[in-house]
């Protein structure tokens, strides 16, 4: 069983803002109420500290655990501005780089913004769930390769090695995704389903279904559960 977690350094989890898709939830999507418990279907939440990321993988070494990290490369602020994943949380950034040079996890390229800018911000009414999926076929074949080849850039000079690994936010992702791909080096596409829009066969990267052989969750679950639910599972 490979585990991965997603979600590192994505301003998803404050701005993806709605009520769970139970019907009498439904009334509930709306300004502050979408927020709150039992209503909330996912943000606001924060990041992963340090101390818990320390607690993680202790949990990951005890059970003989090396897990895939996704990390998106730039946390987008209220504004559309990004800051790279080392520059906003550089005490997580500088424990993962170490944790990786140490054999003990791998690092996952999970987009750039994992949003589309400009249309990231909670909706007073309704859920903004679409805009949190980065790599939608409707998106201009620029944004795509911008998007692959810049967060490559960010991820690949701070952790120093080749990321060859990409998992698209949401699952969501293109043939024009894949054309980007082809000039990085990535060599794995990790998913719950294939490309939103072709069914051709890639060439040179391998398209692997999370839905066999992994265990994925978010960051969201760490926080919620703690390093026990690990053990727990075990």
């Amino acid at each position: 069983m490979i585990f991965r977690i997603d979600d590192i350094g994505a301003s998803t989890k404050k701005y993806n803002q709605h009520s769970k898709s139970f019907p009498f939830c439904s009334v509930f999507n709306v300004w502050f109420l979408k927020r709150m418990w039992p209503f909330k279907g996912w943000g606001p939440y924060n990041e992963l500290t340090l101390q818990e990321w320390q607690d993680f993988l202790l949990v990951c070494a005890k059970n003989n655990i090396k897990p895939i990290v996704a990390i998106t490369a730039c946390w987008v602020e209220k504004n559309g501005k990004p800051i790279s994943f080392p520059e906003k949380f550089p005490e997580q950034a500088q424990f993962l780089k170490q944790a990786l040079q140490q054999g003990k996890i791998v690092i996952a390229n999970h987009g750039l913004t994992h949003c589309v800018v400009g249309k990231h911000l909670p909706k007073f009414f309704g859920s903004n769930r679409k805009f949190h999926r980065e790599f939608w076929p409707w998106l201009a074949d620029d944004i795509h390769e911008k998007h692959i080849l810049k967060s490559q850039e960010i991820l690949e000079k701070f952790f120093e090695k080749p990321i060859e690994i990409f998992v698209p936010p949401g699952n969501i992702w293109s043939v024009k995704t894949y054309e980007a791909l082809k000039k990085t080096n990535i060599k794995k596409v990790i998913a719950n389903r294939y490309m939103a829009d072709s069914e051709e066969d890639m060439q040179g990267i391998e398209f692997c279904d999370d839905r066999e052989g992994f265990f994925v969750f978010h960051d969201k679950d760490l926080k919620l559960k703690g390093t026990q639910w690990i053990n727990n599972m075990m």
